[in-house]
């Protein structure tokens, strides 16, 4: 769990003093929507390769 931890940290400080604050909220606002479709990605992924299905 430290990892995670850690991993919050390096992106927080990544957004430290930064200007604008509008690119911020866009950057991190895209980082989440990434981190989704990734997330859809490996779930589509694993569930073809655990039912069975062909590539």
């Amino acid at each position: 769990m430290e990892w995670l931890l850690h991993y919050k940290n390096i992106y927080l400080s990544a957004f430290d003093d930064c200007k604008p604050g509008i690119a911020v909220t866009i950057l991190k606002i895209y980082s989440v929507f990434c981190f989704a479709l990734i997330s859809i990605a490996v779930y589509a992924f694993l569930y073809r390769a655990f039912t069975g299905f062909r590539f």
